[in-house]
């Protein structure tokens, strides 16, 4: 239907579809490629935050322009997961359209979402301890450390209810942001869909849980050198303090993603719809030499 929108994008119905069918794909992964691209994504993310606190580590920028170009530079996370290929748990959260379709059992589905939450976790705390040993906090007279710190014990100090809101809000952005990526057909698509969303989720403060497993450890793994003195909530800066943040968050997460997205676009789009059918699967008649090789 690209002639009704008026591009060679897939339409809304379309992607409704593409998701889906992405979600049973996803969903019957082999374990040891699911681990792994798990760890990817908790990794990809990394990354994404790591340019972001550099980029707020800069005290000239005003506060908007800090914000903005923060989140802008985040989106090299998702796009990462995106094209490269990863599976990030809070963009995995779509996969409710699959289970509510009956495609995937539901026990499956939270199965797959628990590894992945565990291999992302694995991912993201890993960069932190590279990132933390490569000198990278010292870049800016050690700006970026503090900034890295100061964010850190910002988010352990955040009281559950507002965590879990903001998580609601960030994973509403980062699934659209998916979702819109899947419109795409090409990387320079996918870029244009992600930046937008995931700009607005950063530059609104908002909280995600896989983002947060980098910056909390990060700021941990560099606070003995840096001066506790202006760090506000200096004293929730700790392995507790990331325990309590990452329980709201993820409810939020789960929430703004697989309740908010998923389940709406099922109920305007998939509901009551028939599945495409797999492709057909032709019998092979073994050769009479198989049994040689």
């Amino acid at each position: 239907m690209p002639e009704i929108f008026g591009s060679d994008a897939y339409s809304p119905r379309e992607i409704a579809e593409r998701v889906e069918n992405v979600g049973v794909t996803k969903a019957n992964l082999p374990l040891v490629s699911l681990l792994a691209l798990g760890v990817l994504a908790g990794g990809f993310i990394g990354l994404g935050a790591m340019f972001s606190t550099l980029v707020a580590s800069d005290s000239l920028l005003g506060f908007a322009a800090t914000r903005v170009l923060s989140g802008a530079v985040f989106s090299l996370g998702l796009l990462l997961v995106v094209v490269a290929g990863a599976e990030l748990f809070t963009g995995n959260n779509l996969l409710v359209m699959a289970a509510v379709a009956g495609r995937i059992r539901p026990a499956k589905f939270c199965q797959h979402l628990a590894l992945v939450y565990g291999a992302n976790f694995v991912g993201a705390v890993g960069l932190a301890g590279l990132v933390a040993l490569s000198g990278h906090g010292d870049l800016n007279q050690g700006a970026v450390a503090q900034q890295a710190v100061r964010l850190a014990a910002a988010k352990c100090a955040l009281p559950f209810a507002e965590a879990f809101f903001k998580g609601v809000l960030a994973n509403l952005l980062v699934c659209l942001a998916v979702w819109l990526a899947l419109a795409g057909r090409s990387v320079t698509d996918k870029l244009l869909a992600v930046i937008l969303p995931v700009t607005a989720f950063v530059a609104g403060g908002f909280e995600h849980s896989i983002a947060n497993m980098y910056v909390i450890p990060l700021g941990i793994f560099l606070a003995p050198g840096v001066p506790a003195d202006g760090i506000a909530h200096w004293e929730s800066l700790s392995w507790l303090g990331l325990g309590r943040n990452l329980l709201p968050v993820t409810l939020g997460n789960l929430v703004g993603g697989a309740g908010l997205v998923g389940l709406v676009y099922y109920v305007i789009y998939r509901r009551g719809a028939v599945a495409s059918p797999g492709p057909r699967r032709v019998p092979v008649k073994p050769s009479p030499k198989a049994h040689l090789n």
